[in-house]
């Protein structure tokens, strides 16, 4: 194994957002645009570790940059989100019968508890 090149575990979105700051990162930039110093601020994380994420959610172009004068802003592209909504889509139908039954099984409780009444 050794010589391999390590293959990059954050060439897509899912990848990118399993890790748990770069999605406290990319919560904030929902909110509003923000530079590296008003992340690191905002974070209390070091400024190296703010950098790496972000350079990550931008290859995977969750987070988009604009250079203002010497000043680089970054804010959240959300419908980079897409392919998870869509994958998530899939098991929609699952979850819907849970909740169905649960509905269905709180119903019959309150109707068994208003009969005790």
């Amino acid at each position: 194994m050794a010589g391999m090149a390590r293959i990059s575990t954050t060439s897509d979105v899912f990848s990118a957002i399993a890790e748990p700051k770069r999605r406290v990162i990319l919560e904030k930039l929902l909110v509003e645009q923000m530079s590296v110093t008003d992340l690191v601020d905002a974070l209390q994380w070091t400024q190296p570790m703010v950098s790496k994420h972000l350079k990550v959610l931008k290859e995977v172009k969750l987070v988009a940059e604009t250079k203002v004068g010497r000043f680089h802003y970054y804010r959240a592209q959300p419908d980079e989100l897409r392919p998870i909504q869509d994958w998530i889509h899939r098991f929609e139908k699952y979850w819907g019968g849970a909740l169905e039954n649960l509905d269905s099984y709180l119903t019959d409780i309150k109707s068994r508890g208003d009969a005790r009444e």
